[in-house]
């Protein structure tokens, strides 16, 4: 079990859910993606670039998807609560799988990697 298998296990089922299908989705479209735990969550490296970062609380789930990931999704993201480089899904609302595909694809891209046409 690695680190990031130990991080989700930490947490109840339906947060462990959540969390392994965020995570597959990051390496869904990110396949290149290196996984690691930085700040004490899972994250993602591409290019040696920071790509993307999730974690678990109480209530929320936190995602990072900085420096511009965050303000080019900011109406979608507008009705989360947000901090600087964050958003919180509350855990008592459906996830937003689909903004969080969105969002892992530019950054991608703003890495420098093209994305992979099998992760369209």
């Amino acid at each position: 079990m690695n680190k990031i298998d130990q991080y989700i296990q930490q947490f109840p089922e339906e947060t462990r859910d959540i969390l392994n299908k965020i995570r597959a989705l990051i390496k869904k479209h990110a396949p290149d993606a290196i996984e690691s735990i930085a700040y004490g969550m899972p994250a993602y490296k591409l290019n040696k670039k920071p790509l993307v970062y999730f974690a678990a609380y109480n209530t929320h789930i936190g995602f990072y998807a900085t420096p511009l990931g965050h303000e080019a999704f900011k109406e979608e993201l507008s009705k989360y609560k947000q901090g600087k480089g964050s958003v919180q899904f509350p855990l008592d609302q459906s996830i937003p799988y689909d903004l969080i595909v969105c969002m892992v694809k530019l950054r991608v891209q703003e890495t420098g990697f093209k994305i992979n046409q099998k992760t369209k």
